[in-house]
């Protein structure tokens, strides 16, 4: 059984070890399960009834194709989740009893509300990073500019250049302001923030608080043991608490699925007609998902399940693991 070590921690700030296991675990999850990720987002596309059926893809070229983003990801998986974690456990530090303090345990009311705090602002600080990464990653996901996120990236950054104060949209002969500079940039990197955090809070919120109180609970049973007046709570193994992230992960990722299709569609629209820059409306874009049927808000349930549950598994085993890890931990037979 895992227990931590009596001598110095490998790494001794709290701060230091939830930025690197934030940062393993994120890129762990990013770069094993990126195929399913690409395959969630192209069933979450919207369908484009007028274009041609598309030529059948080699092997070669559906291989290259759901890789398509993976570098913007890589950019931005990394730091990412070293700023969630950092936020995350902070608060759970500042609220929270440790777990060899001889007070009683908190209240279950008290723990659910610190967790939930918690997973809340470390997701708005994920965000700021994330969303950006995101934004690039599901326009070349999609196939928008052949796959790549360079040209995705370019497309956003032409914005920048200064143009006439007014163009004229294509066939209507109508004048429409258009906005440039470095602040339509940064607006269209951000395009979809809110209804990502819309959605995140809630998952994570699910997710954590879950596998929250799956650890406690085995915890509680399993790795106390009494040291003089004091009791001493020893590590969670990684593989046990991997188990219950994919648990809490599925849960969560079925019931956040109509959230994450109204994200991905956001994230996918494209400026209008003629390059003019038309504001995406969320009203609008879950208008046209219940156009296309109420089944639509559920799509790629699936791959997506499948992806967050088995993500779960790796993203906070991998965390659990890189945390035991930095604490010094050593395998002894009680």
């Amino acid at each position: 059984m895992s227990q931590q070590a009596d001598g110095e921690p490998l790494v001794s700030s709290l701060w230091t070890r939830s930025l690197l296991s934030g940062a393993v675990a994120g890129l762990t999850v990013d770069c094993s399960l990126y195929p399913l990720d690409t395959i969630k987002t192209r069933l979450q596309k919207a369908r484009d009834t007028t274009a041609p059926q598309a030529p059948r893809l080699s092997l070669r070229q559906t291989i290259r194709g759901i890789y398509a983003g993976l570098p913007s990801v890589l950019f931005g998986s990394a730091p990412s989740a070293a700023s969630f974690f950092i936020v995350y456990d902070g608060v759970k530090r500042s609220l929270l009893p440790p777990s060899s303090s001889s007070s009683e345990p908190p209240s279950r009311a008290h723990a659910f509300f610190t967790h939930s705090l918690a997973s809340s602002l470390g997701e708005i600080s994920a965000c700021a990073v994330r969303v950006p990464t995101e934004v690039i990653k599901q326009r070349a996901q999609a196939g928008l500019f052949g796959g790549s996120s360079l040209a995705a990236l370019k497309d956003i950054l032409s914005l920048r250049h200064a143009v006439p104060e007014s163009q004229t949209t294509a066939g209507s002969g109508t004048a429409v302001p258009v906005k440039r500079g470095y602040g339509q940039v940064i607006r269209e990197l951000y395009r979809g923030a809110g209804i990502t955090i819309a959605r995140e809070i809630p998952f994570t919120v699910l997710q954590f608080t879950m596998w929250e109180s799956m650890k406690a609970t085995y915890a509680q049973r399993y790795l106390r043991r009494e040291e003089g007046s004091s009791t001493k709570e020893l590590q969670i193994p990684a593989t046990t608490s991997a188990m219950f992230g994919s648990v809490a992960g599925a849960i969560a990722a079925g019931l956040t699925t109509p959230l994450d299709v109204i994200k991905t569609r956001v994230m996918l629209a494209r400026r209008g007609d003629g390059g003019v820059d038309a504001p995406v409306r969320v009203k609008e874009i879950v208008r046209g998902i219940a156009q296309e049927g109420l089944g639509a808000f559920w799509r790629g349930i699936g791959p997506r399940v499948a992806w967050i549950g088995i993500g779960g598994a790796v993203f906070l085993g991998s965390y659990q693991w890189a945390w035991n890890t930095l604490e010094g931990a050593k395998e002894e037979d009680e």
